[in-house]
């Protein structure tokens, strides 16, 4: 019986770790929530965030047409409620007779995708890059310090453009394009967070303590302003969305076979005036999609900064 509680005590340990942090998550999750409650604007665009997210993925039980296949006989059908429209077409159809409810749902998938991965790839990157060059400093800061103020230098989507041009469309080298310039934002932040973080006390104590540099970074001061780049985050995936939508418009982002918000307001621009709704639907999920995340950030800094707080 003492053998079986020496053996099993690192396990019963180990649960009750997992238990203590789980608790502490749950703490964490409801005071969040109780705080989004007094910023009900930014309440209602999470609200919004989560339709989009639930639309996104459960497209196919949602509709059961094909968004890529179309029928030359319903070709422009007007939304449900016109005198000539029908309900099994909602918001109608496009110009190949598709549905455009089904493509609206669809293109959810391809803005979240694209915003979530240029967001979460530049991130990453100009996290690991600003950590690192704010902590060492030297020349290696000075190089990509210097580079990114170059990439600062270009407009973005004109540098966009030029990215795609040169590595023509295509979902990956979409990703690519926005990402190229899109760490830049991060690592001014972060490398700004840690050059302040550096000189506070508790990163000398590690220091006397014997904790390696990599240590200091990855322990002490990346979870002191790990929640402004969350906040920027989720301000900048709302930009990366719009910049997709522009790239697609223009023809030089998701081939043209994929539903997406840009490629579907291009090719409505030609039917404004017989088939308004080719066009404006797309353009008013961009709209609200763009528009929520937006409130939902702003909201989110005013309850992750502790400086606004003390303010």
């Amino acid at each position: 019986m003492t053998v079986s509680r020496h053996v099993n005590s690192p396990i019963v340990g180990q649960v009750y770790v997992w238990r203590i942090r789980l608790g502490v998550w749950r703490r964490n999750a409801v005071n969040f929530v109780d705080e989004l409650r007094k910023h009900p604007l930014a309440l209602m665009g999470g609200i919004v965030i989560l339709v989009y997210v639930l639309a996104a993925i459960l497209a196919p039980y949602i509709t059961a047409y094909d968004p890529a296949r179309g029928n030359l006989r319903l070709r422009l059908d007007p939304p449900a409620w016109h005198p000539e429209g029908d309900w099994a077409y909602a918001l109608g159809t496009d110009a190949q007779g598709r549905d455009l409810l089904t493509r609206i749902v669809y293109g959810a998938r391809v803005s979240l995708t694209v915003g979530l991965l240029s967001v979460g790839i530049s991130a990453t990157v100009g996290t690991i890059l600003g950590a690192i060059t704010g902590y060492f400093r030297g020349r290696l800061d000075d190089l990509v310090s210097r580079f990114a103020d170059l990439l600062l230098a270009f407009p973005y989507l004109i540098f966009a453009i030029g990215v795609m041009a040169f590595l023509g469309s295509g979902f990956t080298n979409l990703i690519l394009a926005l990402t190229f310039k899109g760490w830049v934002e991060f690592f001014r932040l972060v490398r700004g967070e840690t050059l302040s973080e550096k000189t506070q006390e508790y990163v000398e104590a590690a220091r006397v303590t014997g904790l390696r540099h990599a240590a200091i970074i990855a322990r002490e001061i990346l979870p002191n302003i790990i929640q402004s780049v969350f906040v920027l985050s989720t301000l900048r995936m709302g930009h990366m969305i719009i910049m997709e939508a522009s790239l697609s418009f223009l023809g030089l982002g998701i081939p043209p076979h994929i539903p997406a918000w840009g490629s579907m307001v291009a090719a409505g621009r030609d039917y404004l005036l017989v088939a308004w709704w080719v066009s404006t639907f797309p353009g008013l999920a961009i709209l609200f999609l763009v528009l929520s995340i937006n409130v939902f950030g702003e909201g989110l800094r005013d309850i992750l900064d502790p400086r606004l707080k003390i303010e």
